[in-house]
């Protein structure tokens, strides 16, 4: 090589150090979620790739939609080790390593949007987060997303109406509901169901309202049970990030990463409403029936979980008869 190439090179590299921030630190951010068509889970982590760069820190985050980089169950202890840094992730997928995020998807537990918001600030809240950092991960913005319930033969309103059904669960708290109401269980994550409900391998599904939309069930189903006002199903999806790959990045990058996390979860407080409607016009427009439960439907519903959701998770969970008592508590 020259002394002119050489001297090149020499300036080029001291011009990246010593540029506004720092040399480029890429961050990998994965989810299983569709890219690039609107869904809100999509968008909090563009919203964090966006303003960390933007932040000028040296932090350039690239993202992995549709389950391109991981698959959904490996995203957990990918970044536990330190090999994915950020993930929007529903975090009951990872109840197999931590039982106790089965709490974060329990029937009946949050009910509306107002006592979701109102349960990030909670002992039941500072207990999971507990656990999520003792498990190396750490939480940037927090999301919790009501679900519905389709089916391709029957509305779902009270228990009778899910007998002999084969019904995707998402997690395994519902399943223990749905099971204890007489329907069998496919367990497969949300980006694999319109596959099943097309071959019958499944003929009903729980999962988010986003998902009801971006993954196309409309195209599957005969009838939508909404959230309403009685809804049964919410799910904590938060954006996380490895301890191990936050541990390794200067002040700066951690202030930037916390304030673009901050400003994601204020974004998907305002759209988690605007899901449910959307959904609920998307599968009117597409001829679908939709339907919302009643407090009696409701409350028939809880009895079911008592003797089969909560019952489990109290005996096979340690604390875990506190952690849904503290969730119910919440008004």
């Amino acid at each position: 090589m020259s002394k002119f190439a050489v001297g090149s090179a020499i300036l080029a590299l001291l011009f990246t150090l010593s540029a506004p921030g720092q040399a480029q630190t890429v961050l990998k951010a994965s989810h299983q979620f569709p890219g690039g068509k609107g869904d809100p889970r999509d968008e909090m982590v563009q919203i964090i790739a966006k303003d960390a760069k933007a932040a000028n820190v040296g932090l350039d985050i690239q993202v992995y939609p549709g389950a391109s980089l991981f698959k959904p169950n490996e995203q957990w202890n990918a970044m536990a080790n330190g090999q994915l840094d950020i993930s929007s992730f529903p975090l009951d997928y990872a109840s197999g390593k931590v039982l106790a995020f089965g709490a974060t998807l329990m029937p009946g537990v949050v009910r509306n949007h107002e006592r979701a918001q109102k349960l990030n600030d909670t002992p039941f809240m500072k207990e999971i987060k507990d656990k999520i950092n003792k498990a190396r991960v750490i939480v940037l913005s927090d999301a919790w997303l009501a679900g519905a319930v389709g089916s391709k033969r029957n509305c779902i309103r009270k228990p009778d109406d899910i007998k002999g059904l084969k019904i995707r669960s998402a997690g395994p708290t519902f399943a223990a509901m749905w099971q204890e109401a007489g329907a069998s269980i496919v367990s497969i994550p949300s980006n694999e169901v319109y596959n099943a409900l097309q071959t019958g391998v499944a003929e009903a599904t729980d999962t988010s309202t986003g998902s009801f939309v971006s993954f196309r069930l409309y195209e599957q189903l005969k009838c939508l049970t909404a959230p309403g006002d009685n809804a049964l199903w919410f799910m904590y999806e938060p954006v996380l990030m490895s301890k191990r790959s936050f541990d390794r990045l200067n002040k700066q990058q951690h202030e930037a990463l916390i304030n673009a996390g901050k400003k994601a979860q204020d974004y998907f407080v305002k759209e988690s409403k605007r899901l449910d409607d959307q959904m609920v016009k998307v599968f009117k427009d597409h001829n679908v029936e939709v339907v919302t439960m009643s407090p009696d439907d409701y409350n028939a519903w809880i009895e079911v979980a008592k003797k089969s959701s909560y019952a489990q998770f109290a005996k096979e969970v340690p604390d875990g008869k506190k952690l849904i008592d503290e969730a119910l508590a919440i008004h």
